[in-house]
């Protein structure tokens, strides 16, 4: 059984996930303060649904605490509009962002791209350059040191190097990487395009080149 876990203050917000989610089969706690989250076991969950703007501790706050203790797809819920914070978001080990307000259809798409995404096959290693991929385990080594990349950021890694010297736009890259086809969303992947540069530059890298006006490769 997948379980979800949403925090949100709003508790109309709340009830209208756990009420959409679980009638897709999902097993869904809701939280309205992030500070009851202490007693949750927090591995025990698929996914984490996370509101942005919250009294005491936001979103963001909450997502740099608890990204050491799980693995799993965390998805920022935001009403925010600027560009710079859902950014941060990301960078602090954020997955992805849900724009309030959010139709039924779209929360029921992200999350199932999201948990797809965590079900997929992983078979062998490949070494791409001086980069080693561990498909199974999802990690990148580069002379001996693992990258310390989240999810997000492997997966898009690993895209890039299985297909390089092709060419991507940030769309096509988001659409096979979270399995859910929408443009706006291109904004994702640009932030974690630059994490990981900023990442693979300390072991003296720069693997992925930007093509201007068209996305990104492999080099």
């Amino acid at each position: 059984m997948i379980k979800i876990l949403a925090v949100d203050d709003d508790k109309g917000i709340l009830m209208l996930i756990k009420n959409v989610l679980e009638k897709e089969g999902y097993t869904v706690t809701v939280l309205s303060d992030p500070l009851e989250a202490v007693h949750v076991n927090l591995q025990e969950y698929q996914l984490i649904l996370l509101d942005v703007m919250m009294p005491g501790k936001d979103g963001f706050a909450f997502c740099y605490e608890i990204r050491g203790q799980v693995d799993c797809p965390i998805l920022f819920l935001t009403a925010k509009t600027e560009e710079a914070d859902l950014m941060q978001g990301l960078g602090l080990g954020g997955d992805d962002y849900i724009t309030k307000p959010f139709g039924i259809g779209e929360l029921r798409a992200r999350v199932s791209a999201h948990l797809r995404r965590e079900n997929r096959e992983r078979k062998h290693a490949v070494s791409v350059g001086g980069v080693c991929f561990q498909i199974q385990a999802k990690r990148v080594v580069v002379n001996g040191t693992e990258l310390n990349l989240t999810k997000s950021e492997y997966a898009i890694c690993e895209y890039l190097a299985l297909n390089h010297g092709q060419v991507f736009s940030k769309e096509r890259i988001y659409e096979h990487v979270f399995g859910y086809d929408k443009e706006s969303d291109s904004s994702v992947i640009t932030e974690h395009v630059k994490n990981i540069r900023a990442k693979f530059k300390k072991e003296g890298l720069d693997e992925i080149e930007t093509v201007w006006g068209i996305g990104y490769r492999w080099k």
